[in-house]
Parts: structure tokens; sequence; C-alpha cells
């Protein structure tokens, strides 16, 4: 009887889910390592940041989706080390042997070694940190109703560091709670003081963009009121104020970093296997000088003719690696095996309700119309019908109500650890 090759992939993001979905009832054993136990839809992270919707509508649990599966097996364990002589996986808690083995664990918030910002600032690349930001606003105004004789203009002013997608969408979906939401449910506070910040090391939001899509989302931001800072660098924050190169102080007890993302490498490889903290790996996302192990996605760097540089760290480019290797894994004959291109199918962003701006190779629009695309898209890319039917219902209700239930503080009890 033949005995079954067995595929470890490090990492349930999206290529490291797409690759297990691939294989998954094939003649592969297959076993997903993460440290936590459910996949993360991360582009709707700012909408729970935000009391948009619930962690657990984008997020959804190894174990259901491979629960029907009869060749896949989820292990909840924290990857420490690769011993790729021995062909091992080193784990917290155990040890994994494997016969090829695939890194999918993605890209974490790039603080740029600045020690003060990663310990005081929030980053936004988990369910974890996206709830920890809804707290954290949220006490905010808790605690001012309470000390109104308090005048901290930390407390007012919501800062957000980088206008790529992330800080464009959160800048402006806390720019629509600060209108529509926090008023009716502090009816004698004066929202006025309350400044969402963008601060931009670019002249305009949203670079990796059209010049379309950039002129309008500025005008966007505008409208709603942020405040955008362009050809900022901030340096440092303590705490109380944001500092930036040209000299400006920014007083925040609110400061959410979406400035940049570097890989999760995982330990065990040497530095000259590494370029921008990714693998190097080949057109078939093989790690150069290994036979039985790859890369996919924000981790992967593949130089291309048409991507010398590498490819952009986004969703598409992991789920189509991830794709197009768990292909050529089933194949039997590796002289058949496909390399990877890359097809930029375009980029998009929504900047509040009726607002968004998209750029597609064919075209490039932005309005009413590109926010519906925005939304379809985005629902449709979401897993299970019953999450795409709660955040559907969730975001009818907000665009009729202009309202959500989901401004719950969760935060752990100083007593005793747990939740409360």
């Amino acid at each position: 009887m033949e005995t079954r090759e067995k595929i470890i992939i490090i990492g349930g993001g999206f290529a490291g889910l797409q690759l297990a979905k691939t294989l998954n009832n094939r003649n592969k054993k297959v076993i997903v390592l993460d440290r936590v136990n459910h996949h993360m839809f991360q582009p709707l992270f700012y909408q729970v940041a935000c009391g948009r919707i619930e962690p657990s509508n984008i997020s959804f649990p190894f174990r259901k989706i491979f629960q029907q599966s009869r060749n896949t097996q989820f292990r909840l364990t924290e990857v420490k080390e690769i011993d790729p002589a021995n062909n091992k996986v080193i784990t917290d808690e155990a040890e994994f042997t494997y016969d090829k083995l695939i890194i999918a664990t993605g890209c974490k918030t790039n603080f740029f070694g600045n020690k003060d910002m990663e310990a005081r600032a929030f980053g936004m690349k988990n369910t974890q940190e996206a709830i920890s930001i809804r707290n954290h606003v949220l006490m905010t105004f808790e605690k001012l109703i309470l000390e109104k004789s308090r005048s901290d203009d930390g407390n007012w002013n919501i800062v957000i560091v980088g206008s790529g997608p992330t800080g464009v969408e959160l800048a402006g979906a806390f720019a629509e709670m600060k209108k529509e939401i926090l008023p009716r449910d502090y009816p004698y506070m004066n929202f006025n003081q309350l400044k969402i910040i963008l601060v931009s090391s670019t002249e305009k939001p949203l670079a990796v963009m059209s010049s379309e899509a950039q002129e309008q989302s500025e005008k966007y931001l505008k409208d709603l009121g942020v405040t955008f800072l362009s050809g900022e660098v901030v340096t440092d924050y303590d705490g109380n104020k944001v500092y930036t190169k040209s000299g400006k102080d920014i007083p925040s007890n609110n400061v959410i970093w979406a400035a940049g993302v570097t890989g999760n490498v995982v330990g065990g490889f040497p530095d000259e296997k590494l370029v921008k903290n990714r693998y190097i790996v080949d057109r078939f996302n093989k790690i150069k000088g290994y036979d039985n192990i790859y890369a996919v996605g924000d981790i992967a760097y593949m130089e291309t003719p048409k991507y010398p540089q590498g490819h952009p760290q986004v969703a598409n480019v992991a789920i189509n690696q991830a794709k197009n290797l768990g292909k050529n894994l089933l194949k039997k004959n590796a002289g058949d095996w496909v390399e990877y291109e890359y097809k930029d199918q375009g980029s998009l962003a929504t900047i509040g309700k009726h607002r968004a701006v998209v750029d597609l190779p064919f075209m490039k629009f932005q309005g009413f119309l590109a926010w519906y695309f925005w939304m379809f898209l985005h629902l449709m890319l979401i897993l299970s019908v019953r999450n795409k039917l709660a955040v559907f219902f969730n975001w009818m209700w907000s665009y009729f109500n202009k309202d959500s239930s989901l401004r719950l503080i969760i935060s752990p009890n100083k007593k005793n650890g747990t939740l409360q």
C-alpha cells in the first residue's frame, strides 16, 4: 500500500488555508499548524475595531473548516524553529516530521525598529489587536464622561499612522462613528473636540493606487472631517504625544500604527535565504537551496520579469500562489509543474458610506458604484454562507439606521484575569 506524502503547512492565513483547501481530500496527509485556532478575514479588521461587525463574523475555526476532511488535520501550537536537515518542525509543545513543508506565516506589523511605538501604539494584524483598539477607544469616552473637568487633548485625538488602505479605511470609519454614533451614545459630550488625524509619509493617501484614486480619497477624507497630514514621518510616541520628523507633536492616547508590515520569519534558516524579511523562492515557490521546503504568500519573495522587486503583499497574490503550488503538488511528474505568474486584478479601498475608490486593470471608478462593488467583493470573499448573511445584516442595519449594536467593551478582569 502506497504511503501518503506528509505535508505540513505553517500558518492558516489566506495562503495557508487556500493551500490546505486545494489539497483537501486528496492523496496527501496534510497538517496545518497555527498559533490561533481560526482563520481571520483581515480586510475587515478595521470594522471590528470600529464596532461595525463582530469578530466571530470574520473568524473561522480551522476544526470547523476541515470537519468533514479525510486527510487534513489541525494542531494549535506555535512554531519555534525548523530543522531542515532532519525534516522537522519544532513547536513549543511537540515536534512534527514532514516530507514537504510549506511556510505561510504571513506578516506582522512593522514598527521599523521603534520600540516605543511598538510598546505603546496599536497594530491591527489579528483579531485580538482589532478588539483591543475597540476597547481602548470606547474606554476613552467612558473615562471622559466621568472626568468632565479633565482637559487632556490627547483624549480627543485618534491618530492613525499610515495612509494605505488600512489607514484610510480606519480613518473613514472613525470619522463616521464620530458623526453618527458617538453623539447618540454620549449625548452630553461635545464631539467637536474629537479629531481623527491621518499621518502620511506620502503626499497623497493610497500611494500605490492611481492618481485618480489618490485625489478622490483625499477629498473623501476631508469631506468626512479627517485631518490629513501629508509628507510627515512619525519618529516617536511616548504614550501622550506623537512626534514627527518635521518637529510637530500631536497629543493622543489613541494611536494606531498602519504604516507597514514585515514577514513572520521562522527560525532555522540562514540570513542569505531572506530578502526584505521574506524567504527567497523560485517560480514554483520553492525556497532556494531546499528540495522540499516552500514559502507562499506575504512571506515569499519571488522575482519575475514583471515583478523584479517581488510581488505586492496582498491577499490575491497569497491565494493564487497557494492554488498554483497546491495543483503542482498534486501532479505526479515534477516536469509538469507550472510556474507562478501574478495577474494583477486591481485594488480598492472604502472611505466611509458611498465613498470608495476602485482601480481595475481595464477601468477606474469612484463613489457610489465603487462602494457597492467593494461591499459585494468583500461579502463574496467571506467563507461561509452564515457569516456572509451576518455581515450583510450588520451592514444593512448600519446603512439604514446609521448605527450598530456591537460596541462592547471586553477587557481582562484585573482581579483574576478572566474576561468580563
